[in-house]
């Protein structure tokens, strides 16, 4: 079939490349967001989709309206057969109407559960034991079309949002590519989302507030919010050192002895540093103090021991 490709990040790549790639199927356009000002030096920077697509030399489109006429135009005009969309904006129904077998969106959970922008982190950060991916049929709504196919994986005790990540692009790519054939073989029925008595889970878009850490809440979930978010954005909080406050990240932490110690009140060893909770303590492992580079937390604590008074807050 012929198929015009709507994605941005690297997650996307993965799909791009295996169409690409297969005998099957051609790809007639390549659809990416604009370049954008990035950095300290506010220079453009492509997306990862773009940067494939022109290797390639595979027909590439950046409109900075979706619901423009000239890029409808553009559209009809590369007659393909379906588009195929990983990890891009909301879409008009001017344009994912388009195609004879209508337009197929990659999911990275399995739905309807974790409908929303980040569904990889917030499967970790609630501590799901199993997620997957979903292709689906776009409709007016977000993320509630129709299930064309899906794929379920465990998470392992030791993922994190990175590592998840990984696993659901090289899972995702090869159901993007079933889902083309099935298609094209008219060996697939689309299923309706079922929501009916489900406690459904939303995946909301990350932000300041819901990727900072609370020390009132248990170690446990502390430690689930903080795999979710590494290595991106990171959780967060602040930390005082004597008389000042600053932002701090933190990638990667273990559960603790059980210790007295208050919410965020800190206990350091030769090489390491320990957290009070609500209920347990967290041992920090990888953290970023503002202004600084990522590092172990024996290095931290090694430069810091000066400070007689370290919280978190």
């Amino acid at each position: 079939m012929k198929v015009v490709f709507f994605g941005t990040p690297d997650f996307a790549v993965a799909s791009l490349e295996a169409i690409n790639e297969c005998r099957d199927h051609s790809i007639v356009g390549v659809v990416t967001s604009v370049d954008k000002p990035a950095g300290r030096g506010k220079k453009l920077r492509s997306s990862a989709v773009k940067n494939y697509a022109a290797e390639h030399k595979l027909h590439l489109l950046q409109p900075e309206n979706l619901k423009s006429n000239e890029f409808t135009s553009q559209l009809q005009d590369l007659s393909a057969d379906i588009f195929v969309v990983v990890a891009f904006r909301m879409m008009p129904k001017s344009v994912w109407a388009i195609p004879k077998y209508g337009t197929f969106n990659l999911h990275a959970s399995l739905l309807p559960q974790y409908r929303g922008a980040a569904p990889i982190n917030w499967a970790i950060i609630n501590d799901e034991k199993e997620t997957g991916v979903t292709t689906f049929l776009i409709d007016e709504k977000i993320d509630t079309g129709n299930i064309l196919l899906n794929e379920k994986i465990n998470i392992e005790k030791e993922d994190n949002a990175g590592s998840l990540h990984d696993k659901l692009m090289s899972i995702g790519k090869e159901l993007v590519v079933e889902t083309l054939n099935c298609t094209e073989a008219g060996a697939i029925t689309p299923i309706k989302q079922h929501v009916k008595d489900l406690e459904l889970k939303t995946a909301p878009k990350l932000n300041k507030e819901n990727t900072r850490i609370n020390w009132g809440k248990r170690a446990k979930d502390i430690n689930s919010l903080i795999k979710g978010l590494s290595p991106y954005p990171s959780a967060w909080c602040q930390i005082k050192l004597n008389d000042s406050i600053f932002n701090f990240k933190i990638f990667r932490a273990e559960i603790g002895e059980d210790l007295a110690l208050g919410n965020g009140e800190v206990l350091m060893g030769k090489n390491e540093l320990t957290v009070g909770t609500a209920s347990g303590t967290l041992k920090l492992l990888h953290v970023q103090l503002e202004g600084k580079r990522k590092t172990a937390i024996a290095d931290f604590v090694n430069g810091h021991k000066q400070f007689n008074e370290i919280i978190l807050i």
